[in-house]
């Protein structure tokens, strides 16, 4: 007597129905983020100052393959049948990105610098490798790293020839990390001249204000413009 076709198991058949749940709502998913106009409505955020007028496609770059491919590659890699996961939409934000758009030939903290072995603890601490540690999109502000985060860096801080009225040692000993951004432009793109004394340096309620999007404290005459307009 022939004996009957072995029904699957109950766990089995539920890890299939998942699977297939998961691929219609990941293929619906991708369909609406594949959508031109679509691209403001699943934004994580508003746009940092100056990017306003950015286009999305601009920074976020399409990952390799069809939403079809990612769809199947993503379901293979949850089975176990793919050793690795894959991105699915658009790739992670990279430097080149930003320097896209914000390439400096005078620079005076380039990320690349901070790939330097001297300045691992700074990029163990803030990323300071990267761009978007100091400059977080979709947060409405212009920059979103504390104003304190130079201490990463110049906690040994002397100058030979120092050109302000206070030592920078000095202040270094003292901790006063918010003052130092009152004087120094972070990227020194801004054409102008570099107080000299303390007393001349902006307060920290006005860098505050234009880490937030404020008037820029620095002027807005630039070395390089942006090709975006942003500052």
């Amino acid at each position: 007597m022939q004996q009957p076709a072995p029904q699957p198991s109950g766990d089995r058949f539920k890890l299939v129905a998942y699977l297939a749940g998961a691929l219609v709502v990941a293929a619906i998913t991708g369909a609406i983020v594949a959508m031109p106009a679509s691209t403001r409505f699943h934004a994580t955020g508003p746009a940092n100052t100056g990017h306003e007028a950015v286009a999305c496609s601009a920074c976020h770059k399409d990952a390799p393959g069809t939403v079809r491919q990612q769809v199947q590659a993503k379901v293979q890699y949850l089975m176990g049948r793919r050793a690795g996961d894959v991105t699915f939409g658009t790739m992670r934000v990279q430097n080149e990105q930003c320097i896209g758009c914000h390439a400096r030939d005078q620079d005076m903290h380039p990320v690349y610098r901070f790939l330097e072995p001297r300045f691992s603890k700074a990029r163990a601490e803030i990323g300071a490798e990267s761009c978007v540690s100091c400059h977080r999109e979709h947060k409405g502000v212009r920059v979103t790293m504390a104003s304190t985060a130079c201490s990463g860096c110049h906690q040994n801080l002397a100058l030979k020839s120092d050109p302000l009225d206070v030592p920078h040692s000095v202040l270094v000993e003292q901790q006063d990390w918010r003052s130092c951004l009152g004087c120094h432009d972070f990227h020194g793109n801004h054409k102008r001249s570099t107080q000299t004394r303390v007393d001349a340096a902006y307060p920290a309620s006005v860098i505050a204000d234009y880490f937030a999007g404020g008037r820029s404290p620095y002027g807005t005459d630039l070395k390089f413009t942006p090709k975006q307009g942003s500052q």
